[in-house]
């Protein structure tokens, strides 16, 4: 309904909740032609770290209602920021497809001994 509205602003809250992936990429590439073909500004609340990198000019971490980084996806996601942010643990890669951040979590039972045999 919104779409067909023609609004020059969206404000979407975690738009690709229980979608699968290729329905999220589909959903963020509409979403992209809407911003570059009609000058959409689009205001969105995300947790996927890597899509949101992806797809977005700007982002904004908070915390407890605070922000704590703004700017562009590499000023935001460094390994150092999702640590303060997130009490994160990972390494932030080139995305080899998009030359944005890709997040990849360390999982602390990488870091823990396994059991042998």
């Amino acid at each position: 309904m919104t779409l067909a509205q023609g609004t020059s602003i969206l404000l979407l809250d975690e738009p690709i909740t229980y979608l699968d992936l290729a329905h999220q990429i589909e959903v963020f590439d509409l979403i992209h032609r809407l911003h570059i073909e009609r000058g959409t500004t689009v205001v969105m609340v995300l947790h996927d770290l890597n899509l949101a990198a992806r797809y977005a000019d700007t982002l904004v971490a908070m915390r407890e209602g605070h922000i704590l980084a703004k700017g562009a996806p590499a000023q935001v996601l460094t390994e150092d920021r999702l640590k303060d942010i997130f009490g994160l643990s990972a390494k932030v890669l080139e995305d080899p497809v998009s030359g944005t951040p890709l997040v990849v979590p360390i999982s602390a039972h990488l870091n823990s001994p396994q059991p042998s045999g």
